[in-house]
């Protein structure tokens, strides 16, 4: 029999599946590429899609913020991406196709919005390209990404629907994640996560803060937020919670990036 030839390091005869392998699990700290980063995602459902009237007094103020503080925006695709899935599963496409063709939703969204903030910098960026945001904000820009993660075709199937799991809410978090951002923003159309839909039920409670074990033992049938964030929350190194305000009332991203009690944070542990 002959022998396999190896390359001498800790991994060496490794499988990389072994359910007691423990190295790199006592690594506290890793790289933080931009730390002072502070990663906005601008939901396209619930913001983009009202138009003008809601997006450009945001926009204004994301521009304004720029100036303070470093800030990754990063564009949800909304009523297009409905359209699409809707489509695509009639005609039989699976999951992989569907996220293929969400995410060009996303990016076009991203480019109205590079667009509109371009005054200020802004510019956008292929998700491709996230090692460029440093060097960017070294220059003064502002950079603008699509939120769809770049799974494409390789979306893992999901168990129960064809809808990719893996979508704009993810994209932004997991781009928070490997920048080792400082924070990572959620800007919806409601004021944070409540205890049912707030538009079905007026009188459901806003969830101030709670962990994603909480909110994942609750079962709810619906969130404001992507179950895949929850899902990944508690593995993360460096993104340790996620605020989800309301990009509807003028301010509120303000006090959020301030440091201030708005929204919903859901914490890791």
């Amino acid at each position: 029999m002959k022998k396999r030839r190896e390359l001498a390091n800790k991994f060496q005869g490794e499988t990389l599946v072994r359910k007691s392998m423990q190295y790199g699990s006592e690594v506290l700290s890793q790289v933080r590429i931009a730390p002072d980063l502070n990663v906005v995602k601008i939901g396209g459902h619930g913001t983009v899609d009202f138009g003008s009237e809601v997006l450009l007094p945001l926009l204004e103020e994301v521009a304004e913020l720029a100036q303070t503080y470093q800030m990754l925006v990063v564009v949800g695709g909304g009523v297009r991406v409905r359209h699409v899935m809707d489509v695509g599963i009639d005609l039989g496409m699976p999951t992989g196709i569907l996220a293929k063709l969400s995410g060009q939703i996303s990016k076009q969204n991203a480019t109205m919005v590079a667009t509109l903030l371009s005054d200020c910098g802004g510019v956008e960026l292929s998700p491709d390209d996230i090692m460029d945001v440093p060097m960017l904000m070294k220059m003064g820009m502002l950079p603008v990404m699509p939120g769809t993660p770049p799974y494409g075709l390789y979306e893992e199937p999901t168990k129960g629907s064809m809808i990719p799991q893996h979508r704009t809410d993810t994209g932004a978090y997991l781009a928070a994640e490997v920048l080792g951002a400082k924070s990572c923003i959620l800007v919806k159309n409601v004021d944070g996560l409540f205890s049912e839909n707030p538009f079905l039920n007026p009188d459901a409670d806003l969830i101030a803060d709670i962990t994603a074990c909480e909110l994942l033992a609750m079962e709810m049938d619906d969130m404001v937020l992507e179950r895949k964030v929850v899902e990944l929350l508690p593995h993360s190194k460096n993104i340790r919670e996620i605020r989800v305000i309301n990009g509807h009332v003028p301010g509120t991203l303000t006090k959020a990036l301030a440091g201030e009690k708005v929204g919903t944070i859901l914490r890791a542990e």
